[in-house]
């Protein structure tokens, strides 16, 4: 109301402005553009660091793996610590860690350490273990069904640890390393962060050959109850296989754990610089004046969407498994299901429909939009409906 006021107070003083008096909610819209544009960038800068949770596996009493007589905890921490070393000098980043020594933590407090701290990236480290001594290579995971018994039998290694813990039982939910049926039920909840967790872990496995010129052993998804937990994207990294003894001195070895240390600080640091790019729009059009947005017609059959789950497993639309929400629907792309709540032309009200699911728990949670059938980005959906 100030700036409508100043700006009618003003017109009556310039003949020339008084022609655009029958336009006024454009002059304020573009004022408004104006106005807000300066404090984008400031915006920008003091918004939250991105927060890196570095989970050193194992721990006191829980030694890990021994192949080849190494010590997986000792190896998993010293990278750990030198990944955190050389991130806490990157601007924007934070990092915060699951244990600094030698000390046993719960997987669920590993979680929870995460999800108090509203992190943006959990990165699980270990060392891999198989029966032949000829196995190399460093590999990453994502929270997934197993596709082979391989990667069931990783999971279950891993998991394994809960046995060491008091009340695992309850803390878990009555789950079983050594089932696979039951790691169905660890699923849905990390599904919401799936896309984003290959996209890590994508780019950690890909520093891992650029860099160090490592064996691929490509993103793989099993069920680890230590990503299960956690509210943002995870990924667990196996460095390497102690039980290959040239792999596990390397492991062991200063050089071979600094070396590791970078290769997975450069991927987070890329995997960060990915992920601003890729919201960068979306605060200019937060600052805009959302009122010429709030009635559209639809025009090239623009319409906004809730994604509120991706993944392999295909899950019937049903309120019950959607934490109670309606008006479901679902795409599939080669493999991967997305899972989407509501449909409008209304940018406000898609973002209404946001706000409710990420009380419902869809913490990660976002927009998506649709030109008829063909997706496209948010920019281009509010250009098309100016």
């Amino acid at each position: 109301m100030i700036i409508l006021r100043m700006h009618q107070s003003f017109l009556s003083y310039s003949p020339i402005l008084k022609f655009f008096s029958r336009d006024i909610d454009f002059l304020i819209v573009m004022f408004l553009c104006f106005f807000y544009y300066a404090p984008v960038q400031a915006y920008q800068e003091k918004e939250k660091p991105f927060v890196v949770i570095l989970d050193a596996g194992h721990g006191g009493h829980d030694s890990g793996n021994r192949g080849s007589g190494y010590m997986e905890k000792k190896i998993a921490l010293n990278i750990v610590l030198k990944t955190g070393k050389i991130l806490e000098k990157s601007s924007g980043i934070k990092i915060i860690y699951t244990r600094k020594k030698d000390v046993f933590v719960e997987l669920i407090q590993r979680a929870n350490i995460a999800n108090k701290a509203d992190a943006d990236l959990f990165i699980s480290v270990h060392c891999d273990a198989f029966t032949s001594p000829k196995a190399f290579g460093a590999g990453t995971f994502v929270l997934g069904l197993h596709a082979n018994d391989r990667n069931f039998k990783v999971a279950q290694k891993e998991n394994a640890v809960i046995f060491l813990e008091d009340n695992y039982e309850q803390n878990y939910d009555g789950f079983d390393p050594n089932d696979p049926e039951s790691v169905i039920s660890l699923i849905l909840m990390q599904e919401t962060y799936l896309d984003q967790s290959i996209s890590a872990a994508s780019t950690i496995q890909e520093s891992f050959k650029s860099n160090l010129k490592r064996k691929d052993r490509t993103v793989k998804q099993a069920g680890f109850v230590v990503l299960k937990y956690t509210y943002m994207p995870s990924v667990l990294v196996e460095t390497g296989f102690l039980t290959n003894p040239r792999e596990g001195a390397y492991l062991n070895s200063s050089k071979g754990q600094a070396s590791m240390a970078n290769a997975i600080s450069k991927a987070i640091i890329n995997y960060k610089n990915k992920r601003a790019a890729s919201v960068q729009d979306k605060v200019v059009f937060d600052l805009l004046n959302e009122t010429t947005l709030y009635e559209n017609e639809l025009k090239h059959n623009i319409f906004f969407k809730v994604q509120i789950a991706a993944g392999k497993k295909s899950i019937k639309l049903k309120s019950y498994n959607f934490r109670g929400l309606k008006s479901l629907s679902s795409i599939k792309t080669g493999n991967t299901h997305r899972y989407f709540y509501q449909k409008t032309s209304s940018y406000v009200s898609a973002k209404d429909y946001l706000n409710e699911v990420k009380s419902k728990g869809y913490s990660s949670a976002f927009l998506v939009a649709f030109d008829g059938k063909k997706k496209i980005t948010i920019s281009e959906a509010l250009g098309l409906l100016e």
